[in-house]
């Protein structure tokens, strides 16, 4: 069972996450930002990952370092539901249109974190969400998670839209990327 399970308390948040890559987008999320739940919750959905996250954030300074905190705690979840990366098919890329907007990702299970980032926003906030945390969110997440990821929304004009469709894109792609396929590291070098 690939499963990761990770609890983070700091002075700022306290993170309990549980996260099931073989699950069926079964979800009970809350971290106290209403649009950041609602793409956590499209993000397991449509990867088909079960995920528990309860969030306990300083939300009276602002959301930073609750959507922050929360993409370090995915990504170590994640990291630990991975294991050994053996027989997975490690890449991913999907597109996802939102109305008017279009989104991308590509990424690969690497062990070598990084982060290519590339959407512009209309407005500073979608609800109580600071559009800017969409990137925190993402590296923090690659980082702990050890992904190499791209994202870019090639256009749109609802930034809404813009976010949902790159939530959903790297869904579709983290689907695709731990699919089992083997029994082998998908490497020349036989590790990552």
């Amino acid at each position: 069972m690939r499963t990761g399970e990770i609890k983070r308390d700091t002075k700022e948040t306290k993170i309990q996450i549980f996260l099931d890559l073989d699950g069926s987008g079964k979800h009970d999320i809350y971290t106290g930002i209403g649009f950041f739940d609602h793409m956590l919750t499209a993000l397991c959905v449509h990867a088909g990952f079960d995920m528990n996250v309860k969030v306990e954030g300083d939300l009276y300074v602002d959301g930073h370092h609750t959507v922050e905190d929360t993409g370090i705690a995915l990504g170590q979840a994640f990291r630990a539901a991975i294991g050994d990366m053996k027989g997975i098919a490690r890449y991913g890329s999907f597109y996802i249109p939102m109305d008017e907007a279009l989104g991308f990702c590509s990424l690969d299970i690497s062990n070598r974190p990084y982060l290519v980032y590339d959407c512009s926003y209309t407005n500073q906030s979608t609800g109580q969400f600071d559009n800017f945390l969409t990137e925190e969110f993402m590296r923090a997440f690659a980082f702990n998670a050890g992904i190499t990821l791209h994202l870019k929304c090639l256009y749109g004009a609802n930034d809404h839209h813009k976010i949902e469709a790159l939530f959903k894109a790297l869904a579709h792609a983290l689907k695709a990327a731990v699919k089992q396929e083997g029994n082998e590291v998908l490497s020349t070098k036989g590790v990552l």
